[in-house]
């Protein structure tokens, strides 16, 4: 059986240099953060009230809300699992099993620009609940309020640990960009 690594690893198709082992564990720690809040989601998603009250849980308790809590769990974590791209092999070449594009070279700002404007907006999302504690929550009970917090706090980092990855897959392309043009 192989073992994964989240080590840094050239990439062979292309000159681009490893990226560095802090932005490959800031790029695994962002699949990780956005996993408590998706498992509340899916804990409401099965009935449970999760830190509601009874009267705040009934909103919760429909087909279409208990749709979209778990859409939003899915496709919060696939979000995430993108991040990899920028310092994984396929970040730089797109897989071959992907029709029509695979095999190609990834042009770096076709990653660079969705990943900055993603990072950007992840940050203007979340942030907010820096402040969670601050406002008021009639629909909850203490200690679900204590812990939906606390459940929701890692995704504050999510846009700027995302920002930095993007950095860093910028500089790695940029500094071969100029080997290249140099060579």
């Amino acid at each position: 059986m192989r073992r994964m690594s989240i080590h840094p690893a050239p990439c062979p198709a292309t000159s681009v240099a490893a990226p560095p082992r802090w932005a490959v564990w800031a790029a695994h720690l962002t699949t990780l953060l956005v996993l408590p809040s998706g498992l509340w989601r899916i804990a409401m998603v099965l009935g449970h009230p999760s830190g509601y009250t009874e009267a705040g849980f009934v909103p919760f308790d429909t087909p279409g809300a208990k749709v979209w809590m778990l859409t939003l769990s899915v496709v919060c974590e696939l979000v995430a699992f993108l991040t990899l791209g920028l310092v994984r092999p396929w970040g730089e070449v797109v897989p071959r099993w992907i029709p029509l594009i695979g095999g190609r070279a990834v042009r770096p700002l076709a990653a660079v620009i969705p990943a900055a404007l993603g990072s950007a907006a992840l940050t203007l999302i979340w942030t907010n609940f820096l402040l969670w504690w601050t406002y008021p929550h009639d629909d909850m009970t203490q200690t679900g309020r204590l812990v939906v917090g606390i459940l929701y706090q890692p995704l504050v980092l999510w846009g700027p640990l995302a920002a930095a990855v993007t950095v860093s897959y910028y500089r790695r392309h940029r500094a071969a960009q100029h080997r290249i043009s140099a060579g």
